[in-house]
């Protein structure tokens, strides 16, 4: 996908305040941010490869939230490989537990909103 240089990626949960506090620091540091909630989150294996790769993730599972009831009931206590990983993300993106914002080659899992500011370093 072919995107501005300063231009920032977020892929997060509308629901959580949490996640529009970081959709909102992105807006400081670019006039250019597109917003995906997690219903619009990459689709494709490939995409999330690419994801994986921008975050440095060698485990997708690093990505979700274990908490979540959904994980506890379903996937707790499954071992998957990468792929079957990324399956489970394609499908289930309200899982995964914070904010992705990517730019340019870079990409931060924003646990607090101010980690949307380490695309900027």
């Amino acid at each position: 996908m072919k995107t501005h240089p300063r231009e920032i990626l977020v892929y997060y949960n509308p629901n959580s305040a949490s996640d529009r506090k970081t959709l909102a620091y992105a807006k400081t540091v670019s006039t250019h941010v597109k917003a995906f909630s997690h219903d619009q989150s990459p689709s494709t294996p490939t995409h999330w490869m690419s994801i994986f790769s921008k975050l440095g993730l060698d485990d997708p599972k690093e990505l979700l939230n274990k908490a979540h009831p959904e994980y506890q009931s379903n996937i707790r206590g499954n071992d998957f490989d990468q792929e079957g990983w990324t399956q489970i993300l394609s499908r289930n993106p309200h899982l995964i537990k914070a904010p992705i914002a990517i730019r340019g080659s870079k990409a931060v899992l924003c646990n607090s909103p101010t980690d949307v500011l380490k695309l900027t370093a």
